[in-house]
């Protein structure tokens, strides 16, 4: 069934036809997005829109449209999840029509294992012209650890249940079986059940929207049009990096830790520009790790085309960005890792691959790098049972990740509590927590002098605290940049640290390893605490104006010292 598409010579396209029609592909990504969000029963989906739909090339699975709300770090990494797809149905005797092909494999598709990818191919007339996907954050898949960021897993089966490539729709039918085995693996099951659906309908309605785009302009068109876009892609990539000088330019920068080992990891960068050719090597990087900062290669590819496309932000969304460089990365890294090494907190990892990335881009071109963000989710979980009568008994799992301040650059401030740099997700709103879970937000604000001083201030942090509502509860953290504050460039200073806090039997607590934590124990009216990084600083600090350094007094936005932490028990 896998008939390749009718060979034609490919149309030509002027300038307006081929605007119009990326833009009939976007939107065709946008609505399947949309229909995510408004379906979907986790908030992490529906509110944060942790996720992602595209259209991808039916021989090598290459990123070709993606939507505008969508996640940028998928969409490296969707590329090799249809690909991990179509290796799977070739197994089988090749994709077929009204299949849809399910699995949250790391390795092979990218980010963890709570990104559930659902991959389907699109045939017209028995010929394979694409394939619509989409990935998505399920709220819990198993594992040790409710919201399965678990900072102490040293293998993967510790951090989640394992799906490889199947089939949950076989010619048309739900599968059933595959369905029952997901239900049993989660913690949430009417979740899982609704996430799904949204994502099922999605793929439905990318479908039947591509249908009527293919009647109404036909099969060459729609195939010169993809071509095109992602030609034009390459040739502007290119024509970007023929702007920087050429040289080597160079950048580390640390995590805290890995959650079993208490040892900072390097993660370093060597940047070449050549002409209009970019390197990027990360062979100075730390060895693969005990804990559960590893990243798969697809992963760290994602990561490296954010980058990019946040300093070349002119060129289109697809697979060209990354025929214009080359990425080197040896084997048996921590960006290089392999089953079984665990994979749960990728963020933290691709957090400070893009900082790097940034890092080196200013030695080249301070004008047009920024600063580094906050560099941190803080992926924070809390769990337990409801004691109510209505309720009794039924399990609870409030997982959120929370913001942090962007970086100054040549243009301005960072932004203040931004969500990180590897998404257009939002921050989860505080009402919706509250209504979904048994919890109460004691503080939610900005943190005053957290942004690292410069000519361009970084963005602030926040303070978030919660208090339980509930009888019992176990909270986990998994975060970063507790011990390494995030940089400034150009002159520009750094931001303050990450601060994680708990307050239990009357007195405020620090994790032993600054941002990492498994299993703490609360009871009603204990409370966690959160004072995320703001950005680093661009530019030298005495060419900030006076202006701006009294509109940062009167607003409340600078303290004593911008790299200023709390201790344990300073707080009431």
């Amino acid at each position: 069934m896998n008939t390749p598409a009718a060979s034609t010579r490919p149309p030509e396209l002027d300038a307006v036809t081929l605007a119009v029609l990326k833009g009939r592909l976007e939107q065709i990504a946008d609505e399947m997005d949309a229909t995510l969000y408004r379906s979907a029963f986790n908030p992490i989906i529906a509110e944060a829109h942790d996720a992602c739909h595209g259209l991808y090339d039916a021989q090598t699975g290459d990123t070709l449209v993606q939507g505008k709300s969508g996640l940028p770090v998928f969409v490296g990494a969707m590329a090799f999840a249809v690909r991990a797809a179509m290796q799977a149905a070739a197994r089988q005797g090749g994709m077929r029509p009204g299949d849809i092909w399910l699995f949250n494999d790391p390795y092979d598709g990218g980010t963890h294992a709570n990104d559930v990818k659902l991959v389907k191919p699109i045939f017209r007339e028995g010929r394979l012209l694409c394939f619509l996907a989409s990935a998505a954050h399920w709220h819990d898949v198993g594992g040790a650890v409710p919201g399965n960021y678990n900072p102490a897993a040293t293998e993967c089966w510790q951090e989640a249940v394992q799906i490889p490539p199947v089939r949950i729709v076989v010619g048309g039918q739900l599968n059933e079986d595959v369905l029952a085995i997901l239900r049993a693996n989660t913690r949430l099951p009417d979740s899982l059940w609704g996430d799904l659906n949204g994502q099922l309908a999605a793929l439905g309605l990318g479908e039947r929207r591509l249908a009527e785009l293919y009647d109404s302009q036909g099969e060459a068109r729609i195939a010169a049009a993809l071509q095109a876009l992602r030609d034009s892609a390459r040739r502007l990539m290119h024509a970007q990096i023929a702007t920087l000088p050429d040289g080597v330019y160079t950048a580390s920068d640390t995590l805290d830790n890995d959650g079993v080992v208490d040892e900072p990891l390097t993660i370093h960068l060597t940047m070449t520009v050549a002409g209009d050719q970019l390197t990027l090597d990360f062979s100075g990087t730390s060895p693969a790790c005990a804990g559960p900062v590893n990243i798969s290669r697809a992963t760290a590819v994602a990561a490296c085309y954010v980058a990019l496309k946040h300093l070349f932000p002119l060129v289109p969304a697809n697979a060209g960005v990354l025929d214009a460089v080359q990425v080197v990365m040896p084997e048996g890294l921590l960006i290089t890792a392999q089953r079984p090494r665990p994979v749960g907190g990728y963020t933290e990892t691709i957090l400070r691959m893009i900082d790097v990335i940034f890092s080196a881009a200013a030695l080249a071109d301070p004008q047009r790098a920024v600063a580094q963000a906050y560099g941190t989710i803080n992926a924070l979980s809390i769990a337990g049972l409801r004691s109510d009568a209505a309720r009794a008994g039924q399990r609870w799992v409030l997982f959120s990740f929370f913001g942090g301040g962007h970086g100054g650059h040549s243009g301005g401030d960072g932004l203040s509590h931004g969500n990180a740099p590897i998404s257009t997700a939002t921050i989860p709103p505080l009402e919706i927590l509250e209504a979904a879970y048994p919890v109460r937000f004691t503080q939610w604000a900005l943190r005053p002098g957290s942004g690292g001083d410069g000519q361009h201030r970084g963005g602030l942090g926040a303070i978030y605290e919660i208090e339980l509502l509930e009888h019992t509860a176990q909270a986990f953290i998994f975060g970063e940049r507790g011990r390494s504050a995030p940089k400034g460039i150009a002159g520009g200073q750094p931001a303050a640290l990450n601060v994680f806090q708990y307050h239990t039997q009357g007195r405020w607590q620090v994790p032993p390893m600054a941002s990492k934590m498994l299993g703490i124990s609360l009871q009603r009216g204990d409370r966690v605490r959160l004072e995320t990084p703001g950005g680093g600083g661009w530019g030298p600090r005495d060419a900030r104006s006076a202006a701006a350094r009294a509109a940062d007094a009167a607003q409340g936005y600078v303290g004593t010292d911008a790299t200023h932490t709390i201790a344990p028990g300073s707080l009431s």
